[in-house]
């Protein structure tokens, strides 16, 4: 080895600079090599009101928030937007619909939630936001719509939707399990031991 080359061997780096050897200790990189964080919005219609829905919601959120670091994920945004009060359903669905639109970051890639949806596993959904993360995409947004769904402008433009099975289930449940669902994603990422496949 030449004058100021360097060799790596597993766990350091070794550089010869003439008589002495200088020796840097290489630790295992914690977060992935992407350019920035991919941050993750939840774009919901309705409130969930005080109460154990709530607080589970929460507790999920800021457990995937902890484990997200690790995944190269920043932060875990939920953005509630107030049910229309309009007369008809088509007239509902497309006010929050417009509402909606309005709060999914620019350049983000969007999912939708939706019973049409494509139903996968917990390891394939994590599959997904990896590949988001490395293609570096600045924000993914889940977005749930109410009793009524979403306006079909909204889902044309989707670029996934997703469900939770067959069954329609009410949209602050679908919430509580989509952030269980993210919490276990970026655990898998992360290599955590919470999901067992």
């Amino acid at each position: 080895m030449g004058a100021g080359q360097a060799e790596w061997t597993p766990g350091e780096l070794r550089r010869s600079d003439g008589p002495s050897e200088l020796v840097w200790r290489l630790e295992p990189l914690r977060v992935p090599c992407v350019s920035s964080r991919m941050r993750i919005v939840l774009a919901v219609v309705g409130r969930l009101k005080q109460g154990p829905e709530r607080e589970l919601a929460e507790r999920y959120r800021k457990r995937a928030v902890d484990a997200g670091r690790a995944a190269g994920l920043s932060t875990f945004d939920i953005v509630e937007i107030k049910e229309s009060r309009a007369g008809d359903a088509a007239r509902r669905m497309l006010e929050e619909s417009i509402a909606l639109a309005n709060v999914i970051p620019e350049r983000a890639v969007t999912v939708i939630l939706d019973e049409r949806g494509e139903s996968m596993n917990s390891a394939s959904f994590a599959g997904r936001l990896q590949g988001w993360r490395a293609q570096d995409a600045p924000a993914v947004a889940f977005v749930i719509g109410a009793a009524d769904g979403l306006a079909p402008g909204l889902r044309d433009k989707a670029d996934l939707a997703i469900a939770f099975g067959a069954a329609t289930w009410p949209h602050q449940l679908v919430r509580i399990m989509l952030l269980e669902q993210l919490y276990r994603a970026v655990t898998i990422l992360a290599g955590h031991p919470y999901h067992r496949s």
